[in-house]
């Protein structure tokens, strides 16, 4: 089409004038807003008709009067203190932003939902509910929320086209609404796009209430913010019951409820599963025994009857990978790794101090530099925490330590490529064995060894291949420190795990597996079960005689630990053979100061008085002492048993003099090398408690023996062979300082428990028996 061309025209317009120039035929439609002075003051003019306010992004959301989530809870169990700071928060004046943080899953909407409802229906507020998981489904969700405070169609479109600032527009008519409202905007796990737009703003004419897991972020500042964790066990047991009332008893979905870590999310599409079932009914108890099997898989089964949906935010094998993939985008993907290296171990909390050594680097997965913004990114998306192991006795620290949610580790461990899992593996071995102590029975105390327990039986349960063994080795370790610890509970759980793992992957006769064995015989020692620990150490020194010799080293501990539970039976001559047959073949094979034999040398000093052999105890004592420390040092726990050991042996033959100098010698090094509760500790009080009787000092004897037994019944349990004996002792010392009525009563309470446990000719059974009868 040609022709001549358009005239030239021109025009001038001042003020809030508008010159339109034309040279043919044009409809112009223009649109004036005028608003009060302020932030939100504005005009816009389109030419031609208004387009609608969503075109060109897809269409807004169905509605902002409703949330659009998945099925709320029919009960909210447990947010009752949180309920009621939030209801305030909305019968206040408004003005406020109060945000909802914490991990995915753990029930922020559901809170979100249960006081959107009630604004609603109890409290004449106008309910607005925006998700924000998206740029794009935050904007339309506000300019929605305009739409339904008045704005109009023009202003809307202005809005959309970027000729009037969309936050100016949504805002300017919140302030303005008539009636007082609550916005709800959901699902904010990316503040930036709060900031960006300046979507985030308060108003006297409403609340608003975020939900994010984001837990600290800029764009909180002066928010009243709300951490959202998991459910107490009973409220979440409640909620399986609520789902499925025919499932199980109280006491059945506990269970349930614990093993999927309290978390709201879990507890709903467990329960929904349960209820929705066709094909097979399954009790709380089978569905528990399930999930031994694939839980993620299992868990996310109730999807498809809770919400009729398969979002990543309604699964949990998808929903925490929302913030994975978040910080990957902010830089950060080694936070995935870091993650994935957690769930080689436990949901216990892992001392921070594994985390530090460098040979993460040296592993090839995580460059050490980066280990730290890594597990900050992770605890700023609430998929971790840091908490702090209270200490274990007095004198200990507490430890700092990272958490993450046992659910949420299956999700990420079931998600690891399989190239990976080895070197993974590989990684969290080293890393455990980094930290334990270089040696056992060194007397250094045990603060944070304990703590490493649960992911030592986290890693041997996700073991194969050539890692095997190493994991069984550095899980035996743990046993031992733990052990040397004092704490023989944490002992017995890890040495049985251990064996528990070669019974699953190595020959009945490996030698690791008869040395998880003979550790487990050493634990059930010490918690008092002398005859199972008798009965095993015996099983394990006969296959070891057989399959690695009768001198072999491994078969002389066995023969060194049998010793033990005969010891304390009374059976001390079958002992004192056992551990003179150790102690030759360990100076025949490994030399007279090899800290084994010195540990046997140590030891034998108390058999010796038992079976009476004083002659020999007087010749050798002050020579084994002298030698144990020059070799070991004051503070080794072989050295200290020395000094015992002989102490007890003065005692027996009428030497109390050296014997209190001995024993209160060792008290005081105990104390200072493994603690005041150290079992080895109270042992050194108990024969300092026996020393002072002798000599008549029954006040100071009540006093020591006090102290052992409240400490013994705590960390031993009441009825503990050892806390009995303690108690029966103390029965005679308060009888002998004249306190008669305290001792029959304490004699009167404790002598069935000694006929039953120790038996009726035990010394201890008839020492009380004897108290009586005065």
């Amino acid at each position: 089409m040609s022709g001549p061309p358009p005239p030239h025209t021109e025009g001038r317009a001042s003020g809030q004038g508008r010159v339109f120039q034309s040279t043919g035929d044009q409809h112009i439609t223009e649109h004036h807003h005028h608003y009060a002075p302020g932030p939100g003051a504005s005009l816009f003019a389109e030419t031609a008709a208004p387009p609608t306010p969503f075109s060109g992004t897809g269409a807004g959301p169905d509605s902002v009067r409703i949330p659009l989530v998945g099925r709320a809870p029919s009960v909210l169990r447990d947010r009752a203190d949180l309920m009621r700071r939030l209801r305030t928060a909305v019968d206040g004046d408004g003005g406020q932003v109060h945000v909802l943080h914490g991990m995915g899953g753990c029930g922020k909407t559901a809170v979100a939902h249960a006081l959107f409802t009630e604004a609603v229906h109890d409290r004449a507020r106008i309910g607005l509910w925006v998700n924000a998981s998206e740029r794009l489904s935050l904007r339309a969700g506000m300019l929605a929320v305009a739409a339904d405070r008045g704005a109009g169609p023009g202003e809307l479109a202005a809005a959309h086209s970027g000729q009037r600032a969309a936050a100016d527009l949504v805002w300017h008519h919140l302030d303005r609404s008539p009636e007082p409202w609550l916005l709800v905007i959901d699902n904010a796990d990316d503040p930036a796009i709060l900031e960006d737009g300046g979507w985030l703003r308060v108003s006297p004419r409403g609340t608003v209430l975020l939900t994010t897991r984001y837990a600290t972020s800029r764009a909180w500042r002066g928010a009243v913010l709300h951490p959202v964790d998991v459910l107490p066990t009973e409220d979440a047991a409640q909620v399986l019951c609520d789902l499925a009332p025919h499932a199980g008893t109280p006491a059945a979905a506990e269970q349930v409820a614990v093993r999927l870590g309290c978390l709201p999310l879990a507890l709903t599409l467990a329960g929904s599963y349960l209820h929705h079932q066709l094909l097979e009914s399954w009790s709380m108890d089978e569905y528990r025994a399930r999930l031994e099997d694939d839980p993620i898989g299992l868990i996310d089964q109730g999807a498809a009857f809770d919400s009729g949906r398969s979002e990543s935010r309604h699964l949990v094998s998808r929903t925490w990978q929302l913030s994975l993939d978040a910080l990957a985008d902010q830089g950060l993907p080694e936070a995935t790794t870091l993650l994935r290296l957690l769930s080689c171990w436990s949901a216990d909390p892992l001392p921070l101090a594994v985390l530090a050594p460098a040979s993460l680097g040296g592993a090839g997965l995580l460059d050490s530099a980066r280990v730290e913004p890594a597990l900050r990114g992770l605890i700023d998306h609430s998929l971790a925490t840091i908490v702090s192991a209270p200490p274990r006795a007095d004198g200990e620290r507490p430890v700092r330590c990272v958490q993450v949610h046992g659910v949420l580790l299956d999700s990420v461990a079931s998600g690891i490529p399989a190239e990976q899992h080895a070197a993974l593996t590989e990684a969290a071995a080293t890393l455990l064995e980094a930290a334990l102590p270089a040696e056992a029975g060194s007397g250094a105390r045990g603060e944070s060894v304990a703590l490493l327990v649960p992911h030592a039986a986290g890693l041997l349960r996700q073991i194969g291949g050539a890692t095997a063994e190493r994991v069984m080795e550095l899980a035996i370790r743990l046993a031992e420190r733990v052990y040397d610890a004092g704490d023989y509970t944490a002992a017995l759980t890890t040495a049985e795990a251990t064996a528990s793992t070669t019974r699953r992957l190595l020959a009945p006769e490996h030698p690791l597996a008869l040395t998880a064995q003979h550790h487990v015989a050493r634990a059930l020692f010490r918690l008092g079960r002398f005859e199972e620990s008798e009965n095993l150490h015996r099983r394990v020194l006969q296959v070891r005689e057989r399959v690695l010799g009768t001198d072999h080293p491994d078969t002389l501990d066995s023969c060194f630990a049998l010793r033990q539970p005969l010891h304390l039976m009374r059976r001390y001559a079958e002992a004192l053979r056992f551990l003179r047959r150790a102690l030759d073949g360990q100076r025949s094979r490994l030399g007279e100061q090899h800290p084994k034999t010195l540990k046997s040398r140590a030891i034998l000093l108390a058999l010796l008085c038992e079976c009476r052999e004083n002659d020999e105890f007087t010749r050798i004592a002050p020579g084994t002492v002298d030698a144990c420390e020059q070799v070991l040092g004051r503070y080794h726990s072989t050295t200290m048993d020395a000094r015992l050991n002989h102490a007890y042996g003065a005692l027996y033959i009428g030497d109390v003099r050296e014997a209190e100098a001995l024993a209160g010698q060792t008290l005081v090094d105990r104390e200072h090398a493994q603690g005041p509760e150290h079992p080895q500790t109270l042992s050194t009080a108990h024969l300092l408690g026996r020393i002072s009787a002798a000599q008549g000092k029954y006040g100071a004897a009540v006093d020591l023996m006090q102290r052992v037994i409240s400490a013994r019944s705590r960390l031993l349990g009441p009825e503990h062979p050892i806390t009995l004996m303690s108690r029966s002792e103390l029965a005679g010392h308060l009888f002998d300082a004249g306190h008669t009525t305290e001792a029959e009563s304490l004699a009167r309470e404790i002598l069935p428990l000694c006929e039953t446990v120790r038996g009726s000719e035990h010394p201890d059974t008839v020492r009380l028996s004897r108290i009586l009868q005065r």
